[in-house]
């Protein structure tokens, strides 16, 4: 998969956050977006993922095959996980990787159990999420962005509230789920965006 952002610019009433964006992000590669706090990091991160339209300038996605991408359907092949997105928390774990499958079938060999294994989860898969630590729930957004069978994955700040051993899965995951993938992180913290090869600062689009 492909995305390209030509001209691109996003504003919030006469703010803009970033302009004049020319970039392409292509797949099978590692790309860190970089910024200080509230520098719109996270506002270009939305406007690949389809969620915020942009204000100016063309976003074009393309498959593997090189078919274009409705913007309307862009969702179907983007997996994000960020602080800001919830997951539902009244579910029991299983529960919720097996409500997921449904709508967002999972990587060739992953079941909700080995799911639960893989994030060091196992023995609260019965547990309500509403439950779990921040550590755990960030775990579990992980996993919802690297176990899809999705082509490419968004993340904004992976390691919020992880501790040492969930840095470590992060990473873990990122070289087993992501090699073939388009990844693309939001943050500045150096331990998340060590393997990115490409960055990319927010502040040269001001």
């Amino acid at each position: 998969m492909t995305i390209s952002l030509s001209d691109a610019g996003k504003r919030f009433n006469y703010d803009w956050i970033f302009r004049h964006v020319h970039y392409t992000f292509t797949n099978g590669n590692r790309y860190a977006i970089v910024g200080p706090n509230g520098s719109g990091k996270s506002t270009l991160l939305q406007a690949l993922s389809g969620y915020s339209w942009l204000s100016e300038g063309t976003l074009l996605a393309t498959d593997a095959l090189g078919k274009s991408i409705p913007d309307d359907q862009l969702f179907k092949h983007i997996s994000i996980a960020a602080p800001y997105l919830e997951v539902i928390e009244e579910m029991t774990l299983l529960e919720f990787w097996q409500f997921q499958e449904k709508f967002h079938p999972y990587l060739p060999g992953l079941t909700p159990d080995t799911i639960c294994h893989r994030l060091d989860l196992s023995t609260a898969r019965e547990k309500q999420i509403r439950y779990f630590s921040s550590g755990m729930k960030q775990r579990v957004k992980l996993g919802q962005a690297f176990f899809s069978s999705k082509p490419t994955i968004l993340l904004d700040e992976p390691c919020t509230n992880l501790d040492a051993e969930g840095i470590e899965l992060y990473h873990g995951l990122i070289e087993e789920y992501a090699s073939d993938k388009l990844l693309v992180i939001c943050s500045n913290d150096e331990q998340e965006i060590r393997t990115c090869t490409e960055r990319i600062d927010i502040r040269d689009y001001k």
